[in-house]
């Protein structure tokens, strides 16, 4: 006869105090990550730029969400609100988090310092302009503008490259 040892209760492990949250799991693995890279001599700022930031937004003006001005070069996704922010060389443009070959999220690659597709490995700048693959131009653009030290993006209403080139090449702030 063999003795059964009895599984605990897999509720019981949600009220546990030291069980941490998702998110708050994920900030601290990706700071051990970052740690590491740092660790192993990769420099401070091509190590930050490694993950990008999830943000939320700050506020709100009217339905426009409202994020604070980045203080570094680097990459912020704002899932909800389906908007990436980037400060890139003195700027900051905000764009539509789908791909604009068929709307799948876009993915920044730290390593090569672009965005790419995962569906059709299109890939674009930081400025989000097309360098190749299957889509036909560039990254679509939102509207942003400064209010004091926050940005503001116009989330509904988004700049084509193709069908909006005035508008599309002056949707940044400089910082």
């Amino acid at each position: 006869m063999t003795d059964r040892i009895d599984e605990p209760d897999r509720d019981s492990c949600c009220d546990c105090p030291l069980a941490p949250d998702r998110r708050e799991f994920i900030r601290h693995a990706t700071l051990a990550a970052i740690g590491a890279l740092v660790a192993a001599g990769m420099p401070s700022a091509l190590a930050a730029a490694v993950v990008p930031d999830v943000v939320s937004p700050r506020g709100r003006i009217g339905s426009n969400p409202t994020y604070p001005i980045p203080t570094q070069d680097g990459v912020q996704i704002d899932a909800t609100n389906e908007v990436i922010l980037v400060r890139w060389k003195d700027a900051v443009y905000a764009f539509n988090l789908a791909c604009p070959h068929q709307n799948v999220a876009l993915r920044w690659n730290a390593g090569d310092t672009q965005f790419q597709c995962p569906k059709h490995h299109s890939k674009y700048r930081e400025d989000g302009t097309f360098i190749s693959g299957r889509a036909t131009r560039n990254m679509d653009r939102l509207p942003i503008k400064r209010a004091g030290n926050e940005i503001v993006v116009d989330v509904d209403t988004m700049y084509r490259q193709d069908e909006n080139p005035a508008e599309w090449a002056a949707a940044f702030v400089t910082v």
